[in-house]
């Protein structure tokens, strides 16, 4: 059996990681199984990329497409063309898919209608909001794959609702978790660290990216400005793309509280986790890891296709009005935040699920 596993962009690499582990050792344990690894160059910043695969241990990409920029179209064009003709001289029995990105959509696509099984890790996860790229992206790739790997029973739930087949559905936890738990001892401290006196459980960690936050000033701006008002003498660890250092800059916010810090790799991005007393983010994934490291976290979103964090884990969902970060601060540093618990299965095993799965029913 040939398999295929495709990765487009750093989340992805996250969630890959042990899957290749895990196809690799079954292929050494002598199980008839073999893959290759596709990069399709959707993220395609060189450093970062290669940072992500040497931490996580991910060995090279036997093909990489090189997709590169453009808008959401000519990046999803490049990458169903270049898996399409791929698959045409060396077709594959199965096709994983992980995530929600354009790379995972695009692949998907191709490999129905070249007539090979599609397998979508992360499948079934919801926002409700198809305002969001990622709620597009997960769900085409939902509606047109054979096999659903799910991390939660609402997820497994969702799919159900939409008329999938419960028989093809596989509730067997979050790969990302997997990740998170096998490098959580090699967790690296940014050179940083010490330059700006950081203490463990004494800084806040800021993370914002999303285009309707990063691209209106004013709203940035705001964010900022109450997260600063309402967080004791605490600092501020916000990493910003060197894009987006200009806009940071113009917003003219003088604090020396503020620290802005580049892009970091995942090992010392969650050292910063770990250690901070909160994160606030508008990230998803994000979300996911503070609940299992018992750190509280604070999303700057109307909405999220990752209740559990809210429900069951360590998250608050305040919606997108500035205002709201006094209230939850304020909980925050009068200690009164949840404990938060961890859902079920995220408990490092996943990728072994998903493959032996794979292997025993011959997906």
């Amino acid at each position: 059996m040939k398999v295929d596993i495709i990765a487009g962009t750093r989340p992805n690499f996250i969630k890959i990681a042990p899957l290749v582990s895990a196809l690799q050792l079954a292929h050494d344990s002598g199980k008839s199984i073999d893959f290759r690894l596709i990069h399709t160059g959707q993220h395609y910043d060189e450093n970062m990329s290669e940072s992500f695969f040497k931490q996580l241990n991910i060995p090279r990409p036997d093909i990489n497409f090189g997709a590169g920029g453009g808008s959401q179209a000519v990046q999803t064009a490049a990458i169903l063309v270049a898996y399409e003709e791929l698959l045409l001289k060396e077709p594959t029995d199965l096709c994983i898919v992980v995530g929600d990105v354009n790379s995972t959509m695009a692949c998907a696509i191709a490999a129905r209608k070249a007539n090979i099984p599609v397998a979508h890790v992360e499948a079934g996860i919801r926002s409700f909001d198809n305002s969001m790229p990622e709620e597009i992206n997960r769900k085409i790739t939902d509606s047109i794959s054979n096999y659903f790997f799910t991390t939660t029973v609402l997820a497994s739930e969702n799919l159900k609702k939409e008329g999938i087949d419960e028989n093809n559905i596989f509730l067997v936890g979050n790969v990302m978790i997997d990740t998170l738990l096998k490098s959580k001892d090699k967790f690296i401290k940014p050179i940083f660290w010490d330059e700006y006196f950081l203490e463990k459980k004494n800084f806040l960690l800021l993370t914002i990216h999303r285009p309707s936050n990063v691209n209106n000033k004013e709203k940035l701006k705001n964010y900022i400005i109450n997260i600063l008002s309402n967080s004791e003498d605490a600092k501020i660890i916000f990493p910003v793309h060197p894009r987006t250092i200009k806009a940071i800059e113009e917003l003219d916010i003088k604090d020396d509280r503020l620290i802005v810090v580049p892009p970091m790799s995942y090992l010392e991005f969650n050292y910063l986790v770990m250690n901070s007393k909160a994160v606030i983010t508008d990230s998803g994934g994000i979300t996911e890891e503070t609940t299992v490291m018992g750190v509280p976290c604070i999303t700057l979103r109307d909405n999220t296709e990752r209740p559990e964090t809210v429900t069951i884990g360590t998250n608050e969902l305040i919606g997108t009005n500035p205002e709201a970060i006094k209230p939850v601060l304020e909980k925050l540093f009068s200690g009164n935040w949840k404990k938060g618990n961890i859902p079920e299965l995220w408990d490092g095993k996943t990728a072994e699920r998903i493959i032996d799965i794979i292997v025993k029913n011959n997906l």
